[in-house]
């Protein structure tokens, strides 16, 4: 399966080919629709069918590895055959929100020297749990250092590197619950200004530049146990 996000998560749709229906639900030989994962959630939509029809596409869910996609369609939604050809459609105003946030989680991951333990991209919230061990986080210094970092032009680009690359670099990985997709026998990593303000393995969608995030707002410091601390941001609004 083509997943056409990884190369252009700005695309908002394909057209495609269907080359399984199941209980899972509608599988592609090509998709736009980024399937929930590693603190994403998945893209919805439509698939527009050969006869004219939609079907409103209410989830994404990986299929049998790391490179799929499988379309859940609403209940009562036309469901297309084996063979059909199909335009696929992602709710574009949603996915490009969770870009903007996707990205900034990884400048809060940069702004925080800490393992992460766990996180939730979201439209409106999303947060990040930091393993602080003796550390205490200052509030105010994570907002500078967000304000710094969306003030700049950096770039937000991707690359790939082989399993025992990353075997290698383990201190590339920042999440201490999740580890990268394996199973290709390539990673992919996303490096933000080059690799100077954030560089770790990330399957998921994101800007191009960390100014099209706008202001990240630091929400509440949360204590969840002993080391535990759950940093939660917004989005200013832009006009």
């Amino acid at each position: 399966m083509e997943l056409v996000f990884r190369t252009d998560p700005y695309a908002q749709e394909c057209e495609a080919t269907v080359v399984k229906v199941d209980d899972t639900g509608v599988w592609l030989d090509r998709t736009v629709f980024y399937a929930e994962g590693g603190g994403q959630p998945g893209d919805v939509g439509t698939l527009k069918l050969a006869d004219g029809q939609e079907a409103a596409v209410v989830n994404a869910v990986k299929g049998d590895g790391p490179d799929s996609s499988v379309l859940v369609l609403a209940e009562g939604a036309p469901t297309p055959s084996v063979g059909d050809a199909v335009t696929a459609r992602i709710d574009w105003a949603r996915r490009h929100k969770l870009m903007r946030m996707h990205t900034a989680m990884h400048l809060l991951c940069a702004a925080v020297p800490a393992g992460v333990t766990g996180g939730q991209v979201g439209e409106a919230k999303s947060r990040l749990d930091f393993d602080i061990g003796d550390q205490t986080l200052d509030k105010e210094a994570i907002q500078a250092a967000l304000d710094a970092a969306t003030a700049t032009d950096a770039a937000v680009a991707y690359r790939w590197i082989e399993d025992s690359e990353l075997d290698a670099n383990p201190d590339l990985v920042r999440t201490m619950s999740v580890a990268p997709p394996r199973g290709s026998g390539r990673i992919r990593l996303v490096e933000i200004g080059g690799g100077e303000v954030d560089l770790q393995p990330c399957g998921g969608t994101h800007v191009r530049h960390v100014s099209e995030i706008g202001r990240i707002v630091v929400g509440k410091i949360e204590n969840k146990g002993k080391r535990n601390r759950r940093v939660n941001i917004s989005l200013e609004d832009r006009a």
